[in-house]
Formats: C-alpha cells, sequence, structure tokens
C-alpha cells in the first residue's frame, strides 16, 4: 500500500508531528489521572472537583486530537496555528486562574499550576518553531 506522503514531507515534519505527540501525551495522561482522581487531588490543589472534572475531560479531548494530528492525519498549517493558539489560550487562562486567586488554590495547587502553563508555554513554542519548517510539506 503506498503512502499518501513522500518520504521528504514525512522528514520535514517528523519534528512538528513529536512536538504534537508530546502535546497529545501530557494532555491525556494528565487529564485522566484528574479526572480519575478529582476526588483526591482536590484537597491538595486547592480546586474543587467540580472544576477539575471538566478540565480533565477537555484535557483527555485535546490529547485525543492532538494525537490524530502527530499522527499525520488532518496535518494542516491551520490545525497547527490551531493548536498553538488554544496552548497560548491555556497559558493565559492558568496565569490568570492563579492571579486571580479563584477557588483559593493551595501554595501546592499554585506551583502545579504555573509549572503546567511554563510546560504548556514551551511545547508551543516548539510546535511553533517546527511549524515553520514544515510548512512547505503541509497543506495550508
Amino acid at each position: 500500500m503506498a503512502s499518501s506522503t513522500s518520504p521528504s514531507t514525512t522528514d520535514r515534519t517528523r519534528p512538528l508531528r513529536v512536538w504534537l505527540g508530546v502535546d497529545a501525551t501530557t494532555c491525556a495522561v494528565p487529564g485522566i489521572l484528574v479526572v480519575a482522581g478529582a476526588p483526591l487531588v482536590a484537597p491538595v490543589l486547592g480546586y474543587p472537583a467540580a472544576f477539575l472534572v471538566p478540565v480533565g475531560c477537555v484535557l483527555i479531548a485535546c490529547g485525543v486530537l492532538f494525537g490524530l494530528l502527530a499522527s499525520g492525519r488532518g496535518l494542516t498549517t491551520k490545525a497547527v496555528r490551531g493548536v498553538i493558539g488554544f496552548n497560548a489560550l491555556w497559558v493565559v487562562a492558568s496565569v490568570a486562574l492563579v492571579v486571580s486567586g479563584a477557588f483559593g488554590p493551595t501554595t501546592v495547587g499554585v506551583v502545579v499550576m504555573i509549572a503546567q502553563a511554563v510546560g504548556v508555554a514551551g511545547i508551543a513554542a516548539c510546535q511553533a518553531m517546527t511549524l515553520r519548517t514544515a510548512t512547505p510539506s503541509l497543506a495550508s
């Protein structure tokens, strides 16, 4: 069975697909853990389970979507820009949540929230850098 992408296209998109895979994993795994362990995690972080469970569900959905893109399915410049934009909004929302003091997070909750925001910003930056290399190989 012939592949629809040439080896040079696959080579140019590989770094981008790796970063999308990292993003998929770092969304899905914490999402599953938060949904499954919300009653245990909520008091440690200071965010209510009623907030954590929907956030975990969003993370799981993003993990699935980003994983599909990492596999090459639907991988377009527009889709990757959407992922990068979503990640940027996630970072801003995370920092805003901490700054607002909403829910009264614990110190651990603040540290976790800022650490994941820094991680997401780093992943988005890597996606943006590798998108430049991959763009000639991708559909708009």
